[in-house]
């Protein structure tokens, strides 16, 4: 079995799982087309079991772990690989990995922070807000 993602103007409709053979006979005359996505892949990286495969040159025999991000309803796709939508808008999406990262590292001093997107437009040094 495999997943396979209804793509429609670059937007993730829906993902279902299928038999290859399945589109040997299947006639979908929606808009769109079916693109085979990995349940294992995130951030470009092929998962087992949880944990990232050993050998990852394993990734380039199959397209659909060339995805870069198993496709949820929603993703985006670009023909290259599924990425979700900003979770804000001022995050930059990473075309190694195609996961979204923030303008500004997050601290690295133990604490525990939030991202406020309209603290990083008022003052783009700022963006992290301790959780308290």
């Amino acid at each position: 079995m495999a997943h396979y993602a209804k793509v429609i103007n670059g937007i993730v409709d829906q993902v279902i799982v299928a038999e290859p053979e399945f589109f040997d006979t299947f006639v979908d005359s929606s808009p769109g087309e079916w693109v085979k996505t990995s349940y294992n892949m995130s951030g470009g990286v092929y998962h087992v079991n949880n944990t990232p495969a050993e050998d990852q040159s394993i990734i380039s025999g199959d397209e659909a772990r060339q995805r870069k991000n198993y496709a949820s309803v929603g993703y985006n796709y670009d023909g290259v690989g599924f990425y979700s939508p900003p979770p804000f808008s001022s995050w930059n999406l990473n075309k190694t990995t195609y996961l979204w990262e923030p303008p500004i590292t997050y601290p690295s001093d133990g604490k525990s922070y939030v991202w406020d997107d309209s603290a990083y437009q008022a003052d783009n040094t700022k963006g992290w807000i301790e959780d308290k």
